[in-house]
């Protein structure tokens, strides 16, 4: 069965969880549904919406965030799945997106938002972060790992998230659905979801950022996402391998005939 693309998350809780499945490659094949999900973190799941997230069937859940991050907000022991801990920005000196949640925390970093944030300067992190995610080491061994387990170490259904899934998790979808043959704009189409997903799910986060005296128009860059954030990580990927091929084979160690086999395995 093939989902429409960038269907609505299947949870409620969740609206940012979404199947990877139904984008049309340009071979003429069907990026297969059911196989890999995108989600933030689980820390908003309501208990009534546990048996819709056990009813997608999870075998392996990939978790790009920090040890921190983990360790903080733990995922949830669902029947019959592993968790794989990957940290993508193990190597890195300052990551807004690992570190979302203790900028938003701290009253004195709320109070000096306006110096820390405006002028695009949260974006330009961001950004950086996302060449990071091409360049870090640690960056490198985490996705070389998830697209191992793509290639079939791990099994089906995979759902693979970080904290608000859209940065780390953002890169790893885009990659995948690269590589699938997925034309560039529906790769931006799936990116950008977030935008409409998450965002109006984190009112309550830009209310209370306003009550500390901070301006919200400066949360969006960091709580959601940017076409530019995108180019930066396929900016480099270029850069440093010439194409999505070249990404996975030189950057990955992931050579032509298993990009074949993970294309067998996940279109139809």
């Amino acid at each position: 069965m093939t989902s429409t693309p960038g269907a609505p998350s299947p949870v409620r809780s969740l609206p940012n969880l979404r199947d990877l499945g139904g984008w049309k490659a340009t071979d003429g094949r069907t990026v297969r549904s059911g196989l890999l999900f995108r989600s933030t973190d689980f820390s908003a799941l309501d208990a009534a919406d546990v048996a819709a997230l056990e009813a997608l069937g999870l075998k392996t859940v990939y978790d790009l965030r920090s040890g921190h991050e983990s360790d903080a907000i733990p995922d949830p022991d669902l029947p019959g799945a592993s968790n794989i801990g990957l940290d993508v920005l193990a190597d890195a000196q300052m990551s807004i997106p690992a570190n979302i949640g203790a900028v938003l925390a701290d009253p004195e970093v709320v109070a000096q938002a306006d110096k820390m944030l405006s002028g695009g300067k949260a974006r330009e992190m961001i950004a950086g972060t996302y060449r990071e995610m091409i360049t870090l080491p640690s960056a490198t061994a985490a996705y070389t790992a998830f697209f191992r387990g793509l290639l079939g170490d791990a099994p089906t259904p995979i759902l693979v998230h970080c904290t608000t899934g859209k940065d780390r998790t953002g890169w790893a979808s885009a990659a995948f659905l690269t590589l699938m043959g997925v034309p560039a704009d529906d790769v931006y189409r799936d990116y950008l979801l977030t935008n409409e997903r998450l965002i109006p799910a984190l009112a309550p986060i830009f209310d209370g950022f306003a009550a500390a005296g901070g301006n919200p128009e400066l949360l969006v860059g960091v709580l959601g996402v940017d076409a530019g954030y995108l180019d930066a990580a396929f900016d480099e990927m270029r850069a440093r391998f010439g194409d999505i091929g070249g990404y996975f084979g030189e950057g990955l160690g992931i050579d032509a005939a298993e990009q074949d086999a993970l294309r067998e395995r996940f279109l139809t």
